[in-house]
Order: structure tokens, then C-alpha cells, then sequence
């Protein structure tokens, strides 16, 4: 399987609706490595990585968050897999 590693910018209802936490626990069930984190600008930041399909799910699971959340737009930036993470964080 193609490893990869995804950029994300998340827009929209995405803080104090627990949306890090939820994305913490899809990514541990699904694999995916790398952190997540507030913006100061009202956004969520995210480096996902693994294997493409988790990623592209992971990124899928986004666009819905968990209860209480409203996305309004992702941008995502493919870059090149380093394999540098062991886990999933959530930053604070």
C-alpha cells in the first residue's frame, strides 16, 4: 500500500465541538499517524499519514466531524511521506 501524507486546513464549527478528540480517536482506529490543532484563527490544522487509503478516509471523516460540528471548506496539501510520526496527537 502507498504511504502518504496529507496537509489539512479545516474551516467552518470546528472548535469547542471536540472535534480534535474525535478525530484522534478515528485516526487510532484507522491507523493513521501524525497531530492535529486549533488555530488562533478559528480553524483546525492537521498532518495525517499511512497508508493512502486511511488518509483519504480520514480526510472523508472530516468534511462530517463529530456531533455539533459544521465544516465549511478543507483544503488539502499533498506532501511527501516521511514517516516521522508514531502515533496521532492532539496539539495544545
Amino acid at each position: 500500500m502507498k504511504k502518504v501524507r496529507a496537509h489539512v486546513l479545516i474551516s467552518g464549527r470546528v472548535q469547542g465541538v471536540f472535534y480534535r478528540m474525535s478525530a484522534k480517536k478515528m485516526a487510532d482506529r484507522i491507523g493513521v499517524k501524525g497531530w492535529i490543532r486549533n488555530l488562533p484563527d478559528g480553524r483546525v490544522e492537521a498532518v495525517f499519514e499511512g497508508d493512502e487509503d486511511a488518509v483519504r478516509r480520514m480526510i472523508s471523516w472530516c468534511w462530517v466531524g463529530p456531533p455539533g460540528a459544521k465544516v465549511a471548506n478543507i483544503d488539502v496539501e499533498w506532501e511527501e511521506y516521511l514517516g516521522e510520526y508514531k502515533d496521532f496527537r492532539v496539539l495544545y
